[in-house]
């Protein structure tokens, strides 16, 4: 099997096995295993009194350390015992950092509430997507933070992560060395800076500045994927029967409106092409946050809406797997 081969089958079946199974959470679950040594080199570094830039760039750093030669310490001891078992790790590895399948089952169970009127359940249910105070919303509100949560979902669960792999891939084929382990490498450090922005890059008075080398590098590497996000949307968005010219259009006037550069782009061109708002001012456990509305604000969302940005959001993933595997092919020619 040549490593292009390999590389290509590595992402399908790592896709197709999210897809199936989703990707439950487990004591030695990659990304928990990330978040925990992140929460070890937390009290580490505070210990130390590295509470300032300096310390949060240390974390960053030493996180992304210790992962990628955590990765390929254990790659290359199973590839002595077999070669399959390194192939079998990168497959484990790339289906642990992909999440398409539990993003839908999330949204879904928020919006099977709603159309049950029960907004108890739906609260609760959306409150596991999203930091928001889910308490104080109201059925539209839960609607918004599903829909919000699934759009932005695409990019740190399923786009990114897909970018980075091909990426990754395509810098070894440059210089004809095997792309698989530099193709899952590049993939797990988009992971683990994901990880490390979710739980240190906030803009309170703990993670200011302690938070803030993870929070640019995470977008930094969200930049460019998210900015191709809005074609493969355009793309999914026909084949949906949704607005595709209003997500567009959405997605062009929009995207800048958030704090982050990059995730209003996949939410504003979901609120144009299901013709909806998101957004707009949020209650956070530690306080409100202003934030502006996405889209002409023509209705409120709904549960059917959660379900319409599922099936967007669906097809966008699986565009996404199939135009990575026609990448990988052709820089596998050049």
């Amino acid at each position: 099997m040549s490593d292009l081969v390999e590389c290509v089958m590595v992402l399908i079946v790592a896709f197709v096995i999210d897809w199936l199974m989703g990707d439950p959470l487990y004591l030695l679950h990659p990304v928990r295993i990330i978040g925990h040594t992140i929460s070890l080199m937390e009290k580490f570094l505070r210990s130390l009194r590295c509470s300032g830039v300096l310390g949060g760039g240390l974390l960053a750093i030493t996180v992304l350390t210790i992962i990628v030669f955590s990765y390929w310490g254990l790659r290359h001891v199973l590839g002595l015992c077999h070669p399959w078992l390194a192939v079998a790790f990168d497959i484990f590895m790339v289906y642990s950092c992909v999440a398409l399948r539990d993003l839908l089952k999330h949204a879904k169970t928020v919006a099977e509430a709603l159309e049950k009127d029960n907004l108890p359940e739906a609260r609760k249910a959306v409150q596991r997507m999203v930091g928001r105070d889910a308490a104080v919303l109201d059925v539209h509100g839960v609607a918004r933070a599903a829909v919000e949560s699934v759009a932005e979902g695409l990019l740190d669960g399923v786009f990114s992560p897909l970018n980075w792999y091909v990426i990754g891939a395509g810098c070894a084929l440059l210089v004809h060395v095997s792309p698989v382990p530099w193709a899952v490498t590049a993939m797990l450090v988009y992971r683990a800076t994901n990880t490390l922005d979710s739980m240190v890059g906030y803009q309170n008075e703990r993670y200011l500045y302690f938070g803030r080398v993870s929070a640019k590098l995470d977008d930094m590497l969200n930049f460019v994927p998210a900015r191709l996000s809005v074609p493969v949307l355009f793309v999914a968005s026909i084949v949906c029967g949704l607005n595709s010219r209003a997500g567009w259009k959405t997605a062009l006037r929009d995207r800048l409106k958030h704090p982050s550069p990059n995730s209003a782009h996949p939410e504003s061109f979901a609120a144009g092409a299901l013709c909806i708002r998101i957004g707009g001012p949020l209650q956070y456990h530690d306080g409100m946050d202003d934030k502006p509305w996405l889209g002409d604000g023509s209705q409120d969302a709904t549960g059917k809406d959660i379900l319409s940005v599922c099936r967007l959001v669906m097809f966008a993933g699986w565009i996404s797997m199939f135009a990575s595997v026609v990448f990988l092919l052709i820089l596998g020619q050049l």
